[in-house]
């Protein structure tokens, strides 16, 4: 009787310890190729930043997904986590922006720069105020998203080129961190928790659908729209919310 019972710890025991093991959470997807990068200049983009983390991440449209094509360090940034909100503050700005052509300056005295759009729609109904705050090179931050230079060249490349080939806009979204639930949770005393609970399901609506948030404005909140129309609309006042908008 000893001996089957052993036996049956022994058969058993294996999965019993296996289960009750945690399993390791999502990592980020390791980029496409460098050679399929190469192929695919010219296709849309999308730009995610995450200031805890320092990580600007570039994605590109493959087929009906975008796709991360390159991850890169960012040198600088300043005035730590929260939204930009007044002319001088030196924060850096958090929210859903959106980037044409005008808006991209090869000649910057930080050698290339792309002027993210703020302040949106939404920072201008909140009455926030600040000007020229920019994705740009030279590593030196006064309330910008300073990259080193080889850095800005290839982001700048792939932007440029996705708009000269008709890409209305490009999407920038820029988070305070990743927006997991328990990295929220941990955020649940700040002062910008309500703000950032705002830009919680843009982020989520990316990784469950690898497309862009499409975002809007309404009545001082970001709200998030159906997901089907990133490139026919241009988001002027991008940003997402807990509400659905119709």
């Amino acid at each position: 009787m000893g001996k089957i019972a052993l036996l049956f710890a022994m058969f058993f025991l294996p999965a019993v310890v296996l289960a009750s093991v945690p399993t390791a959470p999502v990592l980020p997807l390791a980029p496409v190729s460098k050679e399929l990068k190469k192929q695919l200049l010219g296709t849309p983009v999308y730009i995610q930043i995450f200031k805890q983390e320092r990580t600007l991440e570039l994605y590109g449209k493959i087929g009906n997904d975008f796709r991360l094509l390159d991850s890169y360090r960012i040198c600088n940034f300043s005035g730590g986590l929260g939204p930009k909100r007044r002319q001088g503050d030196f924060k850096s700005p958090e929210g859903f922006y959106s980037v044409g052509l005008s808006q991209l300056k090869p000649d910057s005295r930080f050698y290339r720069a792309i002027n993210v759009g703020f302040p949106n729609e939404y920072d201008r109904q909140q009455g926030y105020e600040g000007k020229y705050l920019m994705i740009h090179g030279s590593c030196v931050s006064i309330g910008c998203y300073a990259m080193t230079d080889a850095y800005i060249e290839d982001i700048y490349h792939y932007v440029e080129a996705a708009l000269r080939n008709g890409q209305p806009r490009v999407e920038v979204s820029i988070y305070p961190f990743r927006m997991t639930d328990s990295n929220l949770q941990r955020q649940r005393n700040s002062v910008y928790y309500s703000f950032w609970k705002q830009l919680q399901p843009g982020y989520a609506q990316f990784v469950q659908t690898h497309l862009p948030p499409s975002v809007s404005v309404n009545e001082g909140h970001y709200v998030l729209n159906k997901p089907d129309s990133l490139l026919s609309t241009p988001a002027s006042g991008s940003a997402l919310a807990l509400t659905e908008a119709k």
